[in-house]
């Protein structure tokens, strides 16, 4: 399938007024990373930037698109295993409160599932949506209300280093939700990192359900991150307006294009931005210009696909043990019960 250009109607828009930047912007943790990435030999930014509320918006456009497996696939697999799943999230004792804490929750719609099972099984617990997303936050705390107005729910914007401080500092049985497959985006000593974190203020009694996307075919696979209408490609040069918005850049997003491949050996879905041309891109925010190569990429994200040997033993290499594992019907997809091994 060809890369994709940006469309017209994203061409028009324009950086914010140089005048408008402060030196707060330069010193702000998206200027000091995109110093960083764009100063490297081989320029990378981090997918954790997708997600200002654009990027919010598209990836919900992202998951209903037919190529998109992983949502509509996790949704059945979730509503199909929900008693089970359930089950293992709650405290032995039925009556214990617990706390419901979803990183990255989204606007929540594959959750919701779990939350009302939990509420028609008289669970006492606080569900706490994480996002850095406020306004992806303020909907579906919005939509939880009208549909589930007796939930208590306790949103935090934050990123998922301030949500591991702060499930650490909550007393109590918690069961953290790690959905769709956000797991896949991190590189392999991240990953271990991560889980690594997740579980050190883990009790015995708590539990993580993490979701991971499976190895299969690979052009299916591959299809997901390169739709026909251009979706994720949108998606990818939203990162690139974001800089110009929040940093004062003069990226022409005409003159950038996505790209993605899939490595079926190491697992990893890639994906790109690509320079049309020699370019020059100016931040005013950061005083400082970065060239660019005809055909020069910026890796912006990997998403990696798992086996379910693979599943447990970077489970094992964090501290974390596979108490239950969830899969649909054609393998596509799993939702892991993971619990601390020691």
């Amino acid at each position: 399938m060809p890369a994709h250009a940006v469309p017209d109607s994203v061409s028009t828009l324009q950086p914010l007024p140089e005048e408008n930047f402060s030196p707060a912007e330069a010193s702000s943790p998206l200027g000091q990373h995109v110093r960083e990435g764009l100063s490297r030999p081989f320029k990378t930014l981090s997918s954790m930037y997708f997600y200002d509320d654009e990027g919010s918006r598209l990836f919900q456009q992202i998951m209903a698109l037919p190529e998109y497996y992983p949502t509509r696939t996790e949704f059945g697999l979730l509503t199909r295993h929900q008693q089970a799943i359930g089950q293992a999230l709650r405290p032995h004792d039925p009556a214990e409160p617990f706390f419901l804490l979803e990183l990255g929750a989204g606007d929540g719609l594959k959750t919701k599932i779990l939350l009302r099972h939990l509420l028609a099984a008289g669970a006492r617990f606080t569900y706490v949506p994480v996002d850095i997303s406020s306004a992806a936050l303020e909907g579906l705390a919005t939509s939880l209300r009208a549909e589930l107005p007796t939930l208590r729910v306790e949103p935090v914007v934050a990123d998922y280093a301030e949500a591991l401080r702060l499930m650490a500092s909550r007393p109590g049985r918690k069961a953290v939700l790690f959905l769709g497959s956000n797991i896949g985006n991190f590189l392999p000593d991240d990953r271990h990192r991560f889980l690594q974190n997740l579980a050190q203020p883990l009790t015995p009694d708590d539990r993580l359900l993490i979701g991971f996307d499976l190895q299969k075919d690979p052009r299916l696979i591959r299809a997901a991150y390169d739709d026909s209408q251009g979706v994720t490609a949108r998606f990818n040069l939203n990162l690139l307006h974001r800089l110009n918005q929040e940093l004062g850049a003069n990226f022409d997003l005409n003159q950038w294009q996505h790209y993605t491949d899939y490595d079926p050996l190491s697992g990893a879905v890639r994906s790109f931005l690509v320079s049309r041309r020699a370019q020059a891109v100016h931040f005013s925010a950061l005083n400082w210009q970065v060239d660019f190569a005809a055909w020069e990429m910026i890796h912006t994200e990997n998403s990696y696909k798992f086996s379910r040997p693979g599943i447990a033993a970077l489970a094992s290499a964090a501290g974390l043990a596979v108490q239950e594992f969830f899969t649909d019907e054609q393998d596509y997809f799993a939702d892991v019960i993971l619990r601390p091994a020691r």
